[in-house]
């Protein structure tokens, strides 16, 4: 017997299916990821319409069949309609969706990937908030939430927590100046150190409460690349899409 139950999350994406039909993805805090038809949705009259849309946060009641959830209706408490007013914050934001959708499961416990990626998309939205230091930061956190994050905070090597002056990508994580010579590294310099230690370090509440200078972001976004790039093997079509954009 199936049962109706209300979950609380956001829509990471929705495909047409037949004619009225949509399939959506929801990341909630409840059951982590699932999939979930509309029944209608695509229906100009249907009351699910803007409900089943990517960014679409609030309280969704779905029936609970054997195998598969039909959602029956749900309120929706944010849109992040300031998203779609800008493009390249849109872009931003289809990225933000498409990296949670990448790591978030079925049946696992996904509240930290949910409240951040809701911060994240509030930050977003922010027009005092650069979109590239928000994309930085998101990818830090997704790498900490993920269990997957390099330590930043001491050397890889001998534990030294002072003068740590690059990273290593074989190791994975910091590299002091003794341990550093002769070794494979990227460069990090002291301040793009102290941007990324308070990004990880930070309460999700204040995690979007600084800004960095035009130079640091610069350094930050280099540094970044190559560590994201290396941690996480998947390439994001959104990302591609952003970079056109965004250049």
């Amino acid at each position: 017997m199936g049962r109706n139950i209300v979950l609380t999350g956001i829509v990471l994406k929705a495909m047409p299916v037949g004619e009225y039909d949509k399939r959506i993805t929801v990341l909630t805090k409840e059951k982590g990821k699932i999939t979930a038809f509309a029944r209608g949705a695509r229906r100009p009259t249907s009351q699910l319409l803007a409900a089943t849309g990517p960014f679409s946060f609030g309280e969704f009641e779905f029936f609970e069949g054997r195998s598969t959830y039909n959602l029956v209706k749900a309120s929706i408490s944010n849109y992040f309609r300031e998203l779609s007013d800008e493009p390249e914050k849109a872009c931003y934001g289809f990225y933000f969706l498409e990296i949670a959708d990448f790591y978030a499961q079925e049946n696992n416990d996904e509240k930290e990937l949910l409240k951040l990626l809701y911060q994240t998309l509030r930050a977003l939205g922010s027009k005092a908030l650069d979109s590239r230091l928000v994309r930085r930061v998101y990818e830090l956190r997704v790498l900490l939430t993920e269990g997957e994050c390099p330590d930043f905070f001491s050397c890889c090597q001998c534990r030294a927590k002072e003068n740590l002056i690059r990273f290593s990508p074989n190791s994975c994580g910091m590299l002091c100046a003794a341990c550093a010579e002769g070794k494979e590294f990227v460069p990090f310099d002291s301040s793009v150190l102290y941007t990324v230690q308070y990004a990880l370090s930070s309460k999700l509440s204040k995690l979007y409460t600084f800004a960095v200078s035009k130079d640091v972001l610069s350094r930050l976004e280099q540094t970044m690349d190559l560590i994201f790039t290396a941690q996480v093997s998947h390439e994001f079509r959104s990302l591609e899409i952003l970079k056109s954009i965004a250049g």
